[in-house]
């Protein structure tokens, strides 16, 4: 499985944190950026992940920002992407099983690393159950035709 990972600079330590530990755990992982304390914008980062799940370049997708609220908002305005913001592994495994979500965001100034990397493991490790919800998370997906179109 090919995986991406990337944040804004209040991410950052974090996300190099869990880049290490991905690979060290086998994971074949493109690092997106940032890789410096710089301020940069959010958007750009989340814009770029979010572009390669879409095309298929990555099968999942970790985003880190300070909180990882902005991260997650923009990754969701991109079509066939759904990413779920996660500060317990509960939430991680129900993310993927339940919503089959694709993208992991988390806050470099919430999580701290021990956690993020239970998280994560969750979030690799944990299947879509599909049935009864493989048509819920169809409707979201379709919901993003629906909303794009600002003529109305």
């Amino acid at each position: 499985m090919r995986l991406a990972i990337a944040s804004d600079h209040a991410g950052l330590d974090l996300k190099n944190q869990l880049h290490e530990y991905l690979l060290s755990e086998g994971h074949d992982v493109v690092d997106l950026g940032t890789g410096s304390h710089e301020s940069v914008d959010y958007p750009d980062y989340a814009a770029s992940l979010s572009t390669g799940i879409q095309k298929g370049q990555y099968e999942l997708g970790i985003l880190v920002c300070g909180t990882g609220i902005g991260m997650s908002m923009v990754a969701n305005r991109f079509e066939g992407v759904r990413a779920a913001l996660c500060n317990h592994v509960t939430l991680a495994r129900l993310a993927r099983q339940h919503n089959n979500a694709n993208v992991l965001a988390l806050g470099g100034r919430m999580t701290g690393i021990d956690l993020a990397k239970e998280i994560v493991k969750i979030f690799l490790e944990t299947d879509f159950l599909g049935g009864r919800h493989s048509g819920r998370v169809l409707k979201v997906d379709a919901l993003s035709d629906k909303t794009n179109d600002c003529s109305s």
